[in-house]
């Protein structure tokens, strides 16, 4: 059974539709790109989906261990050209420090660097994450 349907709605732009919630996400193509930005480019929701990865396995790592869980991300895509392609991703993951234990830090970062997206990508797109405690 497929995960989501996606038309193009015109303008370079698409709607994805989540077949199981039927939650909506709409892109459009970057200005760099011929397209006027008013959305999230795929390659934009590329990199992101990184992120949320990272914190979604975070947050299963936290809920398991019983422990709390107050994260950010901010998400920095770099594009190459020929191909043009994503050939950088920085991640910067501002994560509360709530006293834990040097073993919590540790599955928590762990984590955010394999999450599925992040053993998904293409050994050539460089991730370069950066995780502060605060």
């Amino acid at each position: 059974m497929p995960t989501s349907i996606v038309k193009y709605i015109g303008e370079k732009k698409t709607k994805a539709i989540h077949i199981r919630s039927q939650s909506i996400i709409e892109t459009d193509a970057p200005p760099d790109n011929n397209g006027k930005g008013e959305r999230f480019s795929p390659t934009d929701l590329l990199a992101t989906s990184l992120a949320s990865c990272m914190i979604t396995i975070m947050s299963i790592i936290a809920e398991r261990e019983n422990i709390p869980l107050e994260v950010e991300a901010e998400v920095t895509k770099i594009m190459a050209d020929n191909p043009r392609r994503v050939s950088e991703i920085h991640i910067e993951l501002k994560i509360k420090n709530f006293n834990y234990s040097e073993k919590h830090k540790k599955m928590l970062e762990n984590a955010a660097y394999t999450c599925p997206v992040a053993k998904s990508l293409h050994p050539d797109i460089n991730q370069k994450i950066n995780i502060i405690w605060y």
